[in-house]
């Protein structure tokens, strides 16, 4: 998942004492860095956690944006459009790490596929400060279904499956007018504890704590105004 934020310094500072983050370029300064040059590696214990990215267009909104993982992302955006699902980015090489691409599904929810090369994808994961969990807020969830349980069958629902995707009606924490969107889930020991931390670094509260059938989430926004989750398991 990635990050992208007006102010990537800004970005390392907030997250950095959130969750003890630490951060690498993914390109040596000064290299012809394409499509990922100020871009930086978001690391916890030295393992990828996530990444910040320059957002390269004002009129974008600064979001997270999760990113599915496949081993063929030519052939999923393919079944994308098949499912009634939009293509946003057509699958594009980011150097030697991997593939990426962006899609919407059917409501207009914004989502990422990667294909891993060298960065094949999380190196940590359910703990505090990582990924735990990403909910898609949808205004049909009957519609989210169909979509989903077609495009991504084996993750939800194969062998060895770990249930770290969920989806909810847009008006059970939003607003109505709210667009179908993911909200991601970081991990943290104590949820009200981490929230006085996110205010204090210049964050705000979207919604206070509430109890759900997977744990104890409060949704709020970065200095910048990138949405994301915390999550007491």
């Amino acid at each position: 998942m990635d990050a992208q934020l007006p102010d990537v310094e800004a970005g390392k500072r907030f997250y950095g004492e959130l969750f003890g983050w630490t951060f690498e370029p993914f390109a040596p300064t000064g290299a012809a860095q394409g499509p990922y040059g100020g871009s930086v590696r978001a690391d916890l214990d030295g393992k990828p956690v996530a990444s910040l990215a320059p957002k390269r267009d004002g009129r974008m909104p600064t979001v997270w944006t999760v990113h599915f993982a496949t081993p063929d992302a030519a052939a999923l955006v393919g079944r994308v459009r098949e499912a009634g699902g939009q293509v946003i980015t057509a699958p594009v090489p980011l150097g030697d790490y991997g593939t990426t691409a962006l899609a919407t599904d059917p409501e207009g929810a914004v989502f990422g596929l990667w294909q891993g090369a060298e960065l094949p994808g999380f190196g940590v994961r359910h703990g505090r400060g990582s990924f735990c969990w990403v909910e898609l807020y949808a205004r049909d969830t009957a519609v989210a279904d169909a979509f989903y349980s077609t495009l991504f069958h084996d993750a939800l629902f194969g062998p060895g499956t770990t249930r770290d995707f969920g989806r909810a009606h847009v008006s059970d924490v939003f607003f109505a007018e709210m667009p179908p969107h993911f909200l991601v889930h970081f991990g943290v020991e104590d949820c009200e504890a981490a929230l006085g931390t996110v205010v204090r670094l210049g964050g705000r509260v979207q919604a206070p704590p509430f109890d759900t059938s997977y744990g104890h989430v409060a949704v709020v926004t970065d200095n910048q105004g990138a949405s994301f989750a915390l999550f007491q398991r």
